[in-house]
């Protein structure tokens, strides 16, 4: 299943994500990916694993052609000249010369300008053919406003938090009224189950697990489809082989309209990542290392 970009550009609906995965599991895991079936595998910078995805792609065999490899830029790395030279950093460590998206990590609020530098750096990029689709993670409406009065390719992604527990329907709505694809991280809430808060997960919600069980499929499948019919893509992260194989197993079935009704009513409010607002160089920039 792909979607296609308000460029023309398209791109595997269900992406490999590799955040948090350590260097030393990140190959095996991207070659299992690709031989379960994956085309899109979602990386960063600031994950320090992109040499490793590059290396899983290339053991995987599959053509480079047929992989749609997908990257963001660190906050550290922002302004013009900065940024040109983080794409060179990012495909270096991939082994590539070109990136299918890349994507600003994060708004950096206090400091817009250098925001709206870097992503005049992606536009050079795009322009220079060097990049099939540029876009952005983690924005605001508001930010998403600005960005657009200061530059002139519409962003074709916006990467942010979305599951059941948090789905940011404000987000989504200033989105798609630009033409702009939600992109769910941790899309099947995995960032619930490791908050520590005495809150629950959204793999142990009763209402999941009933439609698991209608469907004969995990919460996490639920989840995924959820997602999809939502129209987002998708990147969920997983090293266990039958788990990025189950994640990827999600187009034999449909939820009802009933099913994704009731999918809609397990909001909390509660942000699992940092708050946009909250991003400054001080408190989350960090060295991104030549390749």
């Amino acid at each position: 299943m792909n979607i296609t970009l308000n460029n023309g550009v398209s791109m595997p609906a269900i992406g490999l994500g590799v955040f948090q995965t350590p260097p030393e599991t990140t190959t095996d895991a991207v070659a299992t990916a690709l031989e379960v079936g994956y085309r899109h595998i979602d990386t960063a910078a600031a994950y320090a694993n992109e040499r490793e995805v590059g290396e899983g792609i290339r053991r995987s065999g599959i053509p480079r052609s047929e992989i749609f490899i997908e990257t963001k830029v660190w906050i550290s790395d922002y302004g013009f000249a900065e940024t040109l030279h983080a794409f060179d950093k990012s495909a270096a460590k991939l082994g590539v010369e070109t990136l299918d998206l890349f994507i600003l990590h994060q708004a950096l609020p206090g400091e817009f300008d250098k925001t709206i530098a870097a992503y005049r750096a992606l536009e050079q990029l795009h322009s220079d053919g060097r990049v099939r689709a540029i876009g952005v993670s983690n924005f605001m409406p508001h930010h998403l406003a600005e960005l657009r009065e200061a530059t002139s390719i519409v962003p074709t992604v916006n990467q942010i938090e979305v599951h059941p527990y948090f789905s940011q329907p404000e987000v989504r709505a200033a989105n798609a009224e630009s033409g702009i694809l939600t992109q769910a991280w941790s899309p099947i809430g995995g960032i619930t189950s490791y908050r520590g808060d005495g809150q629950k997960s959204t793999f142990t919600d009763p209402v999941i697990l009933s439609v698991a069980e209608a469907h004969g499929k995990s919460a996490a499948q639920i989840m995924l489809r959820w997602q999809l019919q939502l129209g987002h893509s998708v990147i969920p992260k997983s090293v266990r082989p039958e788990r990025i194989k189950e994640n990827f197993d999600v187009f034999d079935f449909e939820l009802t309209p009933e099913q994704m009704l009731i999918m809609g009513t397990l909001e909390t409010g509660v942000r699992g990542g940092p708050a946009p607002e909250s991003i400054t160089l001080e408190t989350f920039g960090r060295d991104i290392p030549e390749a």
